[in-house]
């Protein structure tokens, strides 16, 4: 635990600037020096005014790394005259929070603000620990992490806090702290005589992944690795920036939100119809490592709930695929999954035979439970006849028979065809059954 005080004016001990990395020096501690997540710091906004103002309340900072949570830290330090009491949530225990606490309520009626991160890994207890000093505002709390709050902390903890998401930085912001870090006289590489060529600057921008850590320290890598050339200047192009980015990962977590926005944005684009939005999104789960099974799962749902009976071949289709893929495992599952989502993506859609079940199921569950009709009866075992089983009933003896008898005592209509596809032959069918002409959704409306 670091306790620092407005004097301070640092989150970080005094340290050696040399053994000091780039990208933490970088670190803003005024708010006009913060760069990016305007959609929380934009004049006007709350957090914003919160900071100019000194009134800050307890929040969970939750974005990528990189996007600028522990500087939002260094911004307050810069502007609050409470005590900073830092901690990381992955070396602190109850012992830890319940000492911090106690030192707050010494303080008071100074106001401490504790700024923990990686907050997300904290169990129960150590989150128990902080309910009651949120509750009496003995401390003001401010958690970091690269994880979704709503999946880690308790939903306790989440009332007494405001939730701030934070989003990969534009390529502009991460060129803006670049350029800085090469004329900063107290915290960027104003030391050594760097020559960047645009290209190399725009190259770094674009490929970290909105990450300005990663920038920063590929910046740094290449200025330190790079000899200077014999008038003392250092020379990086493309070529060098490159080799010192690390090879871009894809930001895909199997257990945490990655894994459930990912999945839906590949459902949503089959229901959209655009089939390389599909293929996309298919590829961020298998390069994540995503079991290809949950991927099948997906593709098969989409099958009977969005594209149902406008084309009867897709579900048969995605439970090959499914199959496909357990039999085959990756990377060989990939074809079959990705014909799968093509084919779902580019089939007409339906979605009448879900919600015909889910108003169907929606009414039992209202109470709506008829009595099975003595016509409909099972009449198979011995007995029945003689309770009237099965009396009365007629089978159809085709197609062109139709519905002669009534199947269910009630007006009750679930299922409507649509238009797409097949189930415009379904719904020219069972309008032939009914004795009337088809009537088109618009004038069932």
């Amino acid at each position: 635990m670091q306790i620092l005080s407005e004097e301070t004016g640092s989150l970080f001990p005094q340290e050696e600037r040399v053994l000091v990395p780039l990208a933490r020096r970088l670190r803003p501690t005024r708010l006009e020096e913060y760069v990016g997540q305007e959609h929380i710091l934009a004049p006007g906004r709350l957090l914003r005014r919160a900071i100019e103002t000194d009134r800050l309340f307890s929040m969970i900072l939750y974005g990528p790394p990189g996007t600028g949570k522990t500087s939002l830290g260094h911004v307050v330090a810069g502007a609050t005259t409470s005590v900073l009491v830092m901690m990381n949530a992955v070396e602190a225990g109850v012992p830890d929070l319940r000492r911090a606490v106690q030192q707050a309520k010494l303080r008071m009626p100074r106001r401490t603000i504790l700024f923990i991160d990686e907050v997300h890994r904290f169990n129960k207890a150590q989150q128990d620990v902080l309910l009651a000093p949120l509750e009496d505002d003995v401390v003001t709390m401010i958690g970091a992490t690269v994880e979704n709050p709503f999946f880690y902390l308790n939903n306790a903890l989440l009332s007494r806090v405001q939730v701030f998401e934070l989003g990969p930085l534009s390529e502009e912001s991460v060129r803006t702290i670049l350029e800085r870090a090469l004329v900063d006289p107290e915290k960027g590489l104003t030391e050594y005589r760097i020559e960047i060529s645009d290209d190399a600057l725009d190259y770094l921008a674009a490929n970290s992944l909105g990450d300005a850590r990663k920038a920063l320290a590929a910046l740094e890598l290449a200025v330190l690795s790079t000899p200077p050339d014999r008038n003392g200047l250092i020379r990086i192009g493309i070529e060098a920036a490159g080799e010192c980015l690390t090879r871009r990962v894809v930001r895909y977590d199997r257990d945490g939100d990655s894994h459930y926005d990912v999945a839906s944005a590949l459902i949503k684009s089959i229901r959209g119809s655009s089939p390389d939005a599909a293929l996309h999104w298919l590829a961020r789960m298998i390069v994540g490592g995503e079991d290809p099974r949950f991927i099948a799962r997906r593709l098969v749902i989409a099958a009977s709930e969005d594209i149902g009976l406008a084309d009867p071949r897709a579900l048969p289709l995605a439970v090959a695929a499914a199959r496909a893929a357990e039999m085959l495992g990756m990377p060989e599952a990939r074809y079959a999954l990705a014909e799968a989502a093509v084919y779902l993506a580019t089939a007409p859609k339906s979605r009448t035979a879900a919600d015909a079940i889910g108003a169907a199921v929606a009414d039992v569950e209202s109470g709506t439970a008829f009595e099975v009709p003595e016509h409909l009866r099972d009449a198979s075992y011995a007995g029945a006849g003689r309770l009237g089983h099965g009396e009365g009933y007629d089978m159809p003896e085709s197609e062109a028979h139709g519905r002669t008898q009534e199947y269910l005592p009630s007006e009750r209509v679930y299922y409507r065809p649509g238009e797409s596809g097949y189930e415009r032959e379904v719904r020219e069918r069972t309008a032939r059954w009914d004795g009337v002409p088809p009537a088109t959704p618009s004038d069932e409306e």
